[in-house]
């Protein structure tokens, strides 16, 4: 797919974590995409290409903004959102010709539920390695719902750490906290914990919606 830049960083590098394989290509990868990027690639490119957001910067520099984005998809620019801040801007912006993808996407775009920005942020280290040092809500709302699925939980237990995960700075989600809080509220599912803590990358649909992106459209 050439032409194509991609906006990624610890979704990205989490992704690389889940599937070593994982081919990019020809793409041009980029960090996380910030306000002015966007025009700076159109700029740079003579004719129109593709431009994937995934993950943004929004705390420490302005977040992309949608009049960019509109921009770049009047000149002719194939622009997709996935899995982070691209799939909020995907649903803010589909009306106008921007592409969604993935289950996040998905959770964005479903009829009557508020699912905020804050479902999809982390903190996170330095570039290359973007070391996680916080989960988004999203994945710790997979993981509760497959316990439940599973029997290991009860619905109001899920519930009561939802409204609390919910009510938390993004920073504060961790793995640990849920563990511990879990534990605190039904002693007896520690080895469930254990077992869904060991495997957490099958709640990661961030980096599993980037993983079949790659795949499934960047490879057409």
């Amino acid at each position: 797919m050439p032409g194509t830049f991609l906006f990624a960083g610890p979704t990205l590098a989490r992704a690389r974590l889940i599937d070593p394989l994982l081919d990019l290509g020809a793409i041009d990868v980029r960090r996380p995409v910030k306000r002015g990027d966007i025009p700076r690639i159109v700029k740079e490119n003579g004719s129109p290409g593709t431009i994937v957001v995934v993950d943004g910067l929004f705390h420490t520099d302005l977040a992309v903004g949608h009049a960019e984005l509109r921009a770049a998809l009047r000149g002719g620019w194939t622009v997709w959102g996935v899995a982070s801040m691209g799939a909020i801007r995907a649903r803010e912006m589909s009306a106008l010709g921007m592409k969604g993808y993935g289950e996040v996407y998905e959770l964005y775009c479903r009829d009557g539920v508020d699912f905020r920005d804050d479902e999809v942020a982390l903190l996170h280290g330095a570039a290359p390695e973007y070391a996680e040092l916080s989960e988004p809500l999203v994945h710790m709302r997979a993981a509760l719902a497959d316990l439940v699925a599973r029997g290991a939980v009860g619905e109001d237990v899920r519930a009561r750490v939802l409204a609390e995960l919910e009510g938390m700075w993004f920073g504060d989600r961790t793995l640990p906290w849920l563990a511990s809080r879990l534990r605190e509220l039904v002693p007896a599912i520690g080895p469930e914990v254990d077992a869904a803590l060991a495997g957490f990358d099958r709640y990661r649909i961030k980096s599993l919606d980037l993983i079949r992106f790659v795949r499934d459209v960047t490879t057409r």
